[in-house]
């Protein structure tokens, strides 16, 4: 995209100097061309016309992004927040930091969710064409995922335990992909979503195809109540001595869910 001005001036440095200005940019940041030189004016006093030079710069998808962006902080008070910009192949990563980087992130990520939202739309009305605008501060995102991911997993384990279902609180659409990815990771477990627009959240529940272990043959109950004869022989209740009591070194933890870690890469899902 190209970013131009045009100036006007007594001369053909005061013209540039006029377009530099509107641009926002120094002389030596432009590229210019001059487009009318100055009319000498008749007899010293009458007529002449004024230089006219355009001056114009090509600017990226992420300079605007940040041109606009740092105008939302300084809007917002957040003038003293640092932004430094790392561009990739199809878009570019906006880290803040500061003092006041905190309001920027706002209620579980929903303000920041909401400039990187904006800032990504600006950015594509650039070149017409896709580029991917994300806004971090201090990892936050990264910290954010693997709350997700132990939420996802607890929250299973949690609803094939006890057989019912839990919804969480409204999430994106990008968090709610985290969730579900967590729970395909323990068996047992199913997870969808419910709710429209800002509402939309994700219900935590038990494969209806999960076999439960059948508890009803467990023979007659015992009568707590009933205190069982004295017996003098049963004084002594230590173990023989040939019983082993301490767990099998070669016993192996049974790991439930497959292998998975929660750091790991996160494989993406069409599910919502």
């Amino acid at each position: 995209m190209i970013k131009e001005a045009i100036g006007l001036g007594e001369t053909e440095v005061e013209a540039l100097a006029a377009a530099c200005k509107e641009l926002g940019l120094e002389t030596h940041e432009v590229e210019f061309e001059i487009l009318e030189s100055p009319g000498k004016k008749k007899f010293g006093l009458f007529g002449g016309t004024p230089a006219k030079v355009r001056a114009y710069v090509s600017v990226s998808p992420a300079d605007i992004a940040v041109e606009y962006l740092k105008g939302v902080l300084s809007a917002m008070g957040g003038g003293d927040i640092q932004v430094e910009v790392t561009q990739n192949e199809d878009g570019a990563v906006i880290n803040l930091t500061g003092e006041h980087v905190g309001m920027i992130i706002g209620r579980r990520g929903e303000t920041m969710d909401a400039l990187q939202y904006l800032t990504g739309l600006v950015a594509n009305h650039v070149n017409n064409s896709y580029f991917r605008i994300t806004i971090d501060t201090e990892n936050y995102r990264d910290k954010r995922e693997k709350t997700l991911e132990i939420l996802g997993r607890k929250m299973a384990f949690k609803a094939v335990k006890t057989g019912r279902n839990f919804s969480l609180e409204p999430m994106n659409p990008y968090e709610r992909r985290l969730i579900h990815t967590s729970v395909q990771q323990v068996n047992g477990a199913l997870s969808w979503s419910e709710g429209e627009n800002m509402n939309r959240h994700v219900v935590i529940g038990v494969d209806p195809k999960l076999k439960r272990p059948n508890n009803n043959n467990r023979g007659p109950r015992r009568d707590f109540n009933k205190r069982p004869p004295f017996n003098r022989d049963n004084r002594d209740r230590r173990p023989p001595q040939n019983v082993q009591t301490t767990p099998s070194p070669d016993r192996k933890p049974r790991v439930d869910g497959g292998d998975f870690s929660l750091y790991g890469k996160i494989e993406k899902t069409n599910k919502e």
